[in-house]
């Protein structure tokens, strides 16, 4: 009866463990903006790791597009923000806004450009 039980377990946590195969535990197969949607869910309930592993994850299999790079790099900068990292947060809202001084700024998505400006403008000048 013990054997049944156990195997039985182990079977249930393959079988869940399978259905788990990005870092993080983020299940398999979400679209762009179930991660972000996620990402979003996560930080606003102050899960600010399991936040930045979706974010992470969009990096990794989406770094050629720079639509949803700037997504992500926008919302790792302001969760370092409301963790009060700011100077990890101005480095990185920088560091994103400096993809907007190219030639291609045209193609990227303002919102970003704009929205990291407005947080910057907060920053105390002080915290550098």
């Amino acid at each position: 009866m013990y054997r049944i039980k156990y195997t039985a377990l182990v079977l249930i946590g393959l079988w869940l463990f399978s259905c788990v195969s990005e870092p993080g535990g983020i299940p398999e197969g979400l679209s762009p903006a179930q991660l972000i949607q996620r990402g979003q869910e996560a930080s606003d309930e102050n899960k600010f790791d399991e936040a930045l592993t979706y974010y992470t994850v969009l990096l990794q299999k989406y770094p050629e597009n720079m639509e949803i790079v700037c997504a992500a790099e926008y919302e790792i900068a302001f969760i370092h923000y409301k963790q009060k990292k700011y100077n990890q947060a101005r480095t990185e809202f920088n560091a994103l806004l400096a993809r907007y001084d190219t030639p291609d700024e045209e193609l990227l998505p303002a919102q970003f450009k704009i929205l990291s400006q407005i947080v910057l403008a907060k920053l105390d000048p002080s915290i550098q």
